[in-house]
């Protein structure tokens, strides 16, 4: 297993009180190499806790969060974050952007361009690879983010719904780009939104966590295989299951 959480509470102390949150609550999961694990749930019941613990970010209070194997300590470059705001460097152009993690590798000026030249293509910003983020739409910027992600080749990328801010044209464009490029390079990515299509449509295991203390509630197999095309969110086994991860939601949000 590439990530694996094992009996995971997680508190935080309110700031200028004597009060705990406590978020998580013997949460356990695992995930496997090269999966796209999608993980929902209600607002403000531990999500982006789960990617910070993964990251590195914070530490659970008890239990135990590892990757192959091993207790996370720390910040890796192994394990990158693309956020839901884009958090790219506005000083710098695309391509600027995409490799800089390459150069802090010291890597060969003609590996590094050629493996951003393959990025750009596959986020289709070829045309703007001179261009400062100031010049973008909401959507570049995100592919920015997301080739830039890659460009390290992490084995594992977190993703904190990183297409929320979007409209949903550019949303499935973006959906169906990453699946693209995670098909071709295979890292693990663990992926949260509250999106329940898009969940079904990237995942192929989807968890459903309860709100705060959040425990999993379920963990689902998305049935197709890939690749995917975006008709697959008219059929009805789509549909079925997407009613069936919204009864689990709406259980808790009510």
């Amino acid at each position: 297993m590439k990530i694996q959480f094992k009996n995971v509470d997680k508190s935080f102390e309110v700031k200028n009180s004597h009060d705990t949150v406590w978020v998580l609550d013997d949460v356990s999961f695992e995930v496997k190499t090269s999966e796209i694990f999608c993980i929902v749930g209600p607002s403000g019941c531990g999500k982006s806790t789960i990617i910070n613990l993964i990251a590195g970010f914070v530490f659970p209070n008890k239990g135990e969060v590892l990757m192959d194997g091993k207790l996370i300590h720390g910040p890796n470059p192994k394990r990158t974050v693309v956020f839901q705001e884009h958090a790219i460097f506005p000083w710098k152009t695309v391509r600027e952007n995409i490799e800089f993690g390459l150069k802090c590798k010291n890597l060969d000026k003609n590996k590094i361009d050629e493996d951003v030249d393959y990025l750009l293509k596959k986020v289709k910003l070829e045309s703007f690879a001179n261009r400062y983020p100031d010049e973008l739409s909401g959507g570049m910027k995100q592919r920015v983010a997301i080739a830039r992600a890659f460009a390290i080749k992490p084995d594992v990328i977190l993703m904190d719904e990183p297409f929320a801010s979007l409209d949903q044209q550019n949303r499935d464009i973006l959906q169906e780009e990453l699946l693209n490029i995670q098909a071709e390079l295979k890292q693990t990515i663990i992926f949260i939104t509250h999106n329940i299509d898009e969940a079904i449509f990237l995942g192929d295991r989807i968890a459903i966590l309860g709100q705060r203390p959040a425990k999993i509630k379920d963990v689902i197999k998305v049935i197709y295989e890939r690749p995917r095309s975006p008709e697959i969110r008219n059929r009805e086994k789509f549909l079925k299951l997407k009613n069936k991860i919204w009864c689990l939601l709406r259980q808790e949000i009510s």
